[in-house]
């Protein structure tokens, strides 16, 4: 059996971590949050169908756990409750360019868009020892050419595209051209189902590199019968980069550093939402961007307000939430961000056993695997 692990050669049990948290008066450790994953359990493909993947609820002043499917949700929401959840769309991020004159092919990840006039954007380029400044890298057999400008990263640069193309059709060459970006640790080639099953049906807004992954399990049937009971569904926008997914590569966690994300909170969620608060009812944000976005924006009454900009928010144990008291989020990577901010939404003790038990059950983990909805 193999087992995924972040961090340099060590690995932690569940037990020590609840041992060493219990008597800890310092705040909390990168090492905190790994745990012994069986690498079979990682989801190389989603459910068959979205609102069937497994569903584990967790109950947060109880301590109970529930297994479930995924459209069991409507058990647990009422009239006048309130879901948010991330319309951001992912574009073709991935890219394979040849480098003039040696050919050699080279990994073009774009990670956001600079200045559409001149059609710069930020990329990180691999292998990144063969791309300096000056170099020209060519796409297919179509007439794009990008040029690279300026050296950004260790593996970051920023190219400006050389094309005719303007508007829509130089997207539509993007899109042509480029791939789903799938996450690296699924070790598998891209599919043509993949362009449908990693974007939710929510997906409008497009500038994400990576899918709100907990917004993948619902159907426009389930949103249906959500509306049917009188549980509003509205969104916001969270355009997810790559920071999301970076290592955390420092003990403290204070000394962590995201990656600034754009977001939007329309006016429309901003009046469901708040309706909500004021009935002392569920507002449940869907992932854990969707809660970033949603904890981005809050005002001086504790209420959410219209919003919009760049955030850099990064939320772990302890922490305050001030407008959800549920959250639908996916099973995530040891020292993940994603997995902290889980911890600090449903405590870390509860989320350290969850997580055991997810295991033991064999729940499937990661963007396509399975999901969990934690409860006050």
């Amino acid at each position: 059996m193999r087992f995924v692990s972040v961090g340099p050669g060590f690995m932690i049990t569940f037990a020590a971590v609840l041992l060493n948290n219990k008597y800890r008066n310092t705040s909390m450790k990168l090492s905190e949050f790994n745990f012994n994953l069986p690498s079979e359990l990682i989801a190389f493909y989603p459910a068959e169908n979205r609102d069937e993947a497994r569903l584990m609820v967790v109950h947060k002043k109880t301590g109970k756990i529930e297994h479930k499917l995924f459209k069991d949700i409507l058990e647990y929401f009422e009239d006048g409750d309130s879901i948010a959840v991330n319309d951001t769309k992912v574009f073709p991020a991935r890219m394979f360019g040849n480098k003039e004159k040696t050919g050699a092919k080279i990994e073009v990840f774009l990670l956001r868009e600079l200045n559409r006039e001149y059609k710069l954007w930020d990329v990180l380029v691999d292998p990144a020892r063969k791309i300096r400044v000056g170099n020209k890298l060519y796409f297919g057999d179509s007439d794009l050419v990008a040029e690279v400008i300026d050296n950004t990263t260790s593996r970051g640069r920023t190219i400006r595209f050389l094309t005719d193309a303007v508007g829509e059709d130089f997207y539509k060459l993007i899109d042509q051209l480029g791939e789903t970006p799938l996450p690296k640790y699924i070790h598998r080639e891209v599919e043509e189902s993949d362009k449908e099953r990693y974007q939710t049906i929510f997906a409008e807004h497009k500038g994400a590199v990576a899918a709100p992954t907990a917004g993948l399990h619902f159907t426009k049937q389930l949103v249906k019968r959500l509306a049917l009971k009188g549980v509003e569904v509205s969104p916001l926008t969270l355009h997810i980069g790559l920071g999301t997914f970076r290592p955390v590569d420092v003990e403290d966690l204070t000394k962590h550093k995201t990656d600034s994300e754009n977001f939007n909170i329309p006016q429309i969620t901003v009046d469901a939402v708040n309706k909500t608060i004021e009935k002392k009812g569920r507002v449940c944000a869907v992932g854990t961007t969707t809660l970033r976005a949603l904890e981005s924006s809050v005002s001086s009454t504790n209420r959410l307000k219209l919003n919009s900009g760049w955030t850099d928010k990064f939320i772990f144990p302890p922490y305050e939430f001030k407008i959800a008291n549920a959250l639908i989020t996916n099973l995530h990577m040891p020292q993940s961000i994603l997995l902290m901010t889980a911890c600090a939404f449903g405590g870390y003790e509860l989320m350290m056993k969850a997580y055991e038990k997810a295991i033991e059950e064999k729940y499937r983990f990661f963007s396509y695997g399975d999901s969990m909805l934690i409860l006050d």
